[in-house]
């Protein structure tokens, strides 16, 4: 499978909750307010690292103490989809009601859940909803179409991209975003299409370098991607999925520890990316992978682990554990890993050819590759 690295994090999604939930606990707590302050930014910090299982009990904590609860419900129910409590996300976003905005954002996020679930007449009533009331909101279709990239729904990912790109038809964002299904579906010279697009709308913003740095990627060219990714951090731009594209490029071109410079700088990248963003699984697999190459097995393992939890569909991470835990000697989850890996290979080629029926489609063989054979980190 050809490297994809795609938005998906949901501490991004729609904070507008989070920007007006300070104003409205100022405006109903009286003496308890700091109090409550200080346990909602710590909510909001929580859920920005995507910690958001230990948001949760904030978000509770802080439920009945405001005079307007719209956005402390809000960012628990996102936090249940984080936590995959879609029933409870469903059940709390049931009872949250609002302005045009706000409602938008309830169905932007029930869209999600559905997608998730795999409910997919129920995700697209949702999706269409949003957009109805929100038709330029941007992140309404890069953050649904995530969740269609992460569950292999990638014919309803594609519907989701094209509308978005009916209303804002120069969106960078959305090209790339595009260009994600497009090399699923129908390979790297399509895909590529989209990508050089979003780099031309956008040439020195982090998504035109990100869109570039994919491009050589998907292509094997891993120095142009090296390139790429450097050029841009240099130029201020130290977005975490280019620090990611930049360690797995060098990875991929032969960095080891013998050879320590390029090593050292990949595992700097990687590891600065996790700090930044700890629940990118991207960036958990391949520092598990920098680990591993170190034989640090306890480390690799914990990276690993962490990625496989933050994104279970993806087989790639499978691979990479059960070399890890061959070599930890534990070869029951070895065995258990690969067989994972099987069953989720047998997924995604199903997925991929039931949404290919309309597109000029990779061989569904060779896009369900494991990591063995350089299947990526999403």
């Amino acid at each position: 499978m050809t490297a994809v690295f795609s938005f998906t994090s949901h501490a991004a999604v729609l904070l507008l909750a989070t920007s007006i939930c300070r104003a409205q606990v100022a405006a109903g707590l009286g003496g308890d307010e700091q109090a409550a302050e200080q346990e909602l930014r710590t909510a909001i910090a929580l859920t920005r690292q995507g910690q958001f299982e230990q948001a949760i009990p904030h978000f509770h904590r802080i439920q009945g103490r405001v005079s307007k609860t719209f956005s402390v419900d809000f960012n628990l129910a996102l936090c249940y989809l984080g936590t995959r409590q879609y029933d409870s996300a469903l059940l709390t976003l049931a009872n949250l009601h609002g302005n045009p905005q706000q409602s938008a954002a309830i169905e932007n996020l029930r869209a999600q859940v559905y997608i998730r679930t795999h409910q997919e007449k129920e995700a697209l009533e949702s999706f269409q909803k949003a957009v109805v009331l929100t038709p330029a909101d941007e992140k309404l279709y890069v953050f649904v179409s995530d969740a269609c990239l992460d569950e292999g729904e990638y014919d309803l990912g594609l519907r989701v991209i094209n509308a978005g790109l009916r209303n804002l038809p120069n969106s960078p964002r959305l090209f790339y975003q595009r260009g994600l299904f497009r090399l699923r579906l129908d390979g790297v010279y399509a895909a590529n299409q989209d990508f050089e697009r979003a780099h031309e709308l956008s040439p020195d913003s982090e998504i035109g370098y990100i869109a570039a740095a994919q491009q050589a990627l998907a292509s094997a060219d891993m120095d142009g991607a090296i390139r790429t990714a450097r050029e841009a951090i240099r130029k201020g731009h130290e977005h975490y999925m280019l620090l990611t594209i930049l360690g797995e490029a060098l990875l991929r071109s032969g960095a080891t520890p013998a050879n320590s410079a390029e090593f050292q700088e990949a595992q700097a990248a990687l590891e600065k990316a996790v700090s930044e963003r700890p629940g990118y699984s991207s960036a958990q697999l391949a520092l598990g992978k920098v680990y591993l190459l170190k034989n640090r097995l306890p480390e690799a393992i914990s990276h690993l682990e962490l990625s496989r939890q933050l994104d279970p569909a993806n087989p790639a991470v499978y691979a990479v554990l059960a070399r890890a835990y061959e070599r930890s000697d534990d070869r029951d989850r070895a065995r258990k890993m690969l067989a994972l890996m099987e069953q989720l290979n047998q997924q995604q080629a199903e997925r991929i050819a039931s949404a290919s029926g309309g597109h000029s489609g990779i061989a569904t063989s060779s896009a369900v590759q494991n990591e063995k054979h350089a299947a990526p980190p999403r």
